[in-house]
């Protein structure tokens, strides 16, 4: 069983502790083993460090990055920010004066930076490290007759260049098509697949900016794909979707029923067959019909042990 960091950061343990189930859980029946990175801090995220002293950023995330180093492991991580800034923040280092200034600081408290750990986002694990073939022998359930509406997010696609594990084409990625595909599921395309749905920094500071680019997308959603569900692999992504469309519901801005928003490792576990209760419990939106839908006896492929 192959071993990887699981590099958890804030918004899951914290505000989706469900999704964190769902990713311990299905890993281990797919040959990944999650070690647990004991002592990780925040990344840290845009607008703190990295927005005012790149050398303190790079200090912080590399010593983030030294917990797997030191134990032979890649980082996987199942937060887009996280990805990004960690994945940028190694860029960083390659510049010599940056790493001999960051080590210096790291050297305080007998770390030292070296670079050799990979930065993937679970996506990138269940599609490169496991495969669409292991997903399918893992499931106990078929989701034959459902429709996704797929959100990557911003922060695993761009700056694609900086990236060592990313998408073949950040405009038109297609990863999270894969995964939803190989469940069963049927994943149409929409116009604004690649928009921001206005989560982050834009949400914080500017809420009715944030919510207009969300009914946009939402919108794209909804008329061009008419969805059971919307599926995402961002942290950020899924909780925008979940909060923000009773907000426009309650408002009358949109007329349809708010759509039920998975995490990809959600909608996984719950084709494994795991507990709802464990991998899917906690959101604003009531998944309880689709997840129902998803768990139908009548699409029972085989019995999971």
């Amino acid at each position: 069983m192959e071993k990887i960091g699981l590099y958890l950061g804030c918004n899951i343990p914290l505000k989706a502790p469900d999704i964190e189930q769902s990713i311990r859980q299905i890993l281990p029946p797919l040959g990944v083993e999650p070690v647990d990175l004991e002592g990780a801090a925040c990344c840290p995220a845009w607008g703190t460090a990295p927005s005012f002293d790149l050398d303190t950023w790079c200090a912080v995330s590399s010593r983030n990055i030294t917990l797997a180093e030191e134990q032979g492991l890649d980082i996987m991580t199942g937060c887009n920010s996280c990805f990004g800034v960690l994945s940028e923040a190694k860029h960083f280092m390659e510049d010599g004066e940056r790493r001999r200034t960051v080590n210096q600081k790291l050297a305080k408290i007998n770390r030292s930076f070296e670079g050799t750990s990979d930065i993937y986002h679970i996506a990138h694990v269940l599609h490169k490290k496991v495969g669409m073939e292991k997903i399918r022998e893992g499931l106990k359930f078929d989701l034959g007759g459902l429709k996704i509406a797929v959100q990557t997010g911003c922060h695993s696609l761009w700056p694609s260049d900086v990236y060592a594990v990313k998408e073949e084409n950040p405009y038109q990625p297609t990863i999270l098509k894969d995964l939803c595909e190989a469940t069963g599921a049927e994943v149409p395309h929409y116009s604004r697949l690649g928009a921001c749905c206005g989560m982050g920094g834009m949400r914080s500071t500017d809420m009715e900016k944030s919510l207009k680019l969300f009914k946009e997308k939402l919108v794209s959603i909804k008329e061009e794909t008419d969805a059971d569900m919307i599926v995402t692999t961002c942290s950020s992504c899924f909780l925008q979707f979940d909060m923000s469309q009773p907000i426009l519901r309650e408002r009358g801005e949109i007329d349809f029923e708010p759509l039920p928003t998975f995490y990809y490792t959600q909608l996984l576990a719950l084709a494994m067959g795991c507990d709802p209760s464990q991998v899917a419990a906690l959101s604003q939106i009531d998944r309880s019909a689709i997840i129902a839908r998803i768990q139908d006896e009548q699409r029972l492929i085989k019995e999971v042990a």
